[in-house]
């Protein structure tokens, strides 16, 4: 199997699908072209940000901060930290900041020598396609290794996976008021700590992030790339802990039913954001989720059913499948204090 991420022609992008704080407060309808010069590039986690001087119509000169996916998702569409430099001349295509900064998120950039950088899949146009080569799966008899989200069975969401959940979520009269009340671009959003999402967003981010899974003993570890989580998984038949003992991801238990894998995840610690649409979650929330390896051996099926009485008023139950993909490795993400407050607004 080979994922078809190699940038190859200059194609109409979606960058929605990449999203998470990023779109909120930008004009995601209309891109702006202008030229400009490259004052800094900073390749570090949770976004790539670069800086570019541009000369306004008035003769004054501004600096425009331009935000990119994470270094673990640009490295896949052919950047490197070496993709652009202080002095590069460049031609950005970007959506910028319905207020009026000089803020934007980059939807691709041309350098002097013709080069295109860009900064999303379209997966819809399949320009830019990352669909597997279902032919040529390699197999296993096992749920462990690195899966990926299979997107050509997928429904997507403008807005990606925060899209997705706030398709799917149907929420409480407290859920409503806490996402009313939420101020994405302030140090109110647990990612301007680097803080991440607990489950199931590792499953649900899986899209964009593999996730891997490894047997050790009495132990089952399941690991993302996306703010390097990791879950720790016992299958030594014990139970929850008291319900004042609350854990940031959770406290996950597992059993076997057939060759089902089976984690009940509880006990999990108060989040502001844990779906990143200022929806929170309480000690209440409570998620199940079942992997079986299909027939094939080439994927697994992921179900699982989230429900938090106090901020959703019904639970939300979902199916995807990942595709064994162990020609992949997991990056460290090494979320970057500083880079992650950089979209905040003072």
């Amino acid at each position: 199997m080979r994922l078809k991420f190699t940038i190859a022609t200059l194609v109409v992008l979606a960058p929605a699908a990449l999203a998470h704080h990023s779109d909120a407060g930008v004009d995601m309808t209309n891109t702006v072209e202008f030229d400009g010069t490259v004052t800094s590039y900073n390749w570090r986690n949770p976004h790539v940000y670069f800086n570019v001087s541009r000369a306004e119509a008035d003769g004054a000169t501004r600096e425009w901060e331009l935000q990119m996916p994470s270094t673990v998702t640009m490295t896949r569409m052919g950047w490197s930290r070496d993709s652009l430099a202080p002095g590069d001349r460049v031609t950005v295509y970007t959506h910028v900041a319905r207020d009026g900064r000089p803020y934007g998120i980059l939807e691709y950039a041309t350098k002097a020598d013709g080069t295109v950088l860009a900064t999303s899949f379209d997966y819809d146009s399949g320009s830019v396609d990352p669909v597997f080569d279902i032919g040529a799966n390699p197999s296993t008899d096992s749920l462990e290794g690195i899966w990926f989200t299979d997107r050509s069975k997928l429904t997507l969401y403008p807005g990606g996976f925060d899209g997705f959940f706030q398709a799917q979520l149907v929420l409480t009269e407290a859920g409503a008021e806490a996402q009313a009340s939420f101020d994405v671009l302030s140090a109110e959003n647990p990612e301007s700590t680097c803080v991440g999402r607990p489950t199931p967003a590792m499953i649900v981010s899986s899209q964009i992030f593999p996730m891997q899974i490894e047997f050790a003993g009495d132990i089952i570890y399941i690991r993302s790339e996306y703010f390097d989580e990791e879950r720790t998984v016992y299958m030594d038949g014990r139970g929850h802990p008291d319900s004042d003992q609350r854990f940031d991801r959770g406290h996950s238990i597992g059993r076997w039913d057939g060759d089902t894998l089976v984690v009940d995840t509880a006990n999990f610690a108060d989040h502001r954001s844990p779906y990143q649409i200022g929806v929170p979650s309480g000690a209440r929330k409570h998620v199940v989720e079942r992997y079986r390896l299909a027939e094939d051996g080439t994927r697994i099926v992921v179900d699982f059913m989230l429900e938090d009485p106090e901020f959703l008023a019904e639970p939300l139950n979902h199916t995807r499948e990942l595709v064994f993909s162990p020609e992949l490795t997991l990056n460290e993400f090494n979320c970057d204090p500083e880079t992650t407050r950089r979209f905040v607004i003072e």
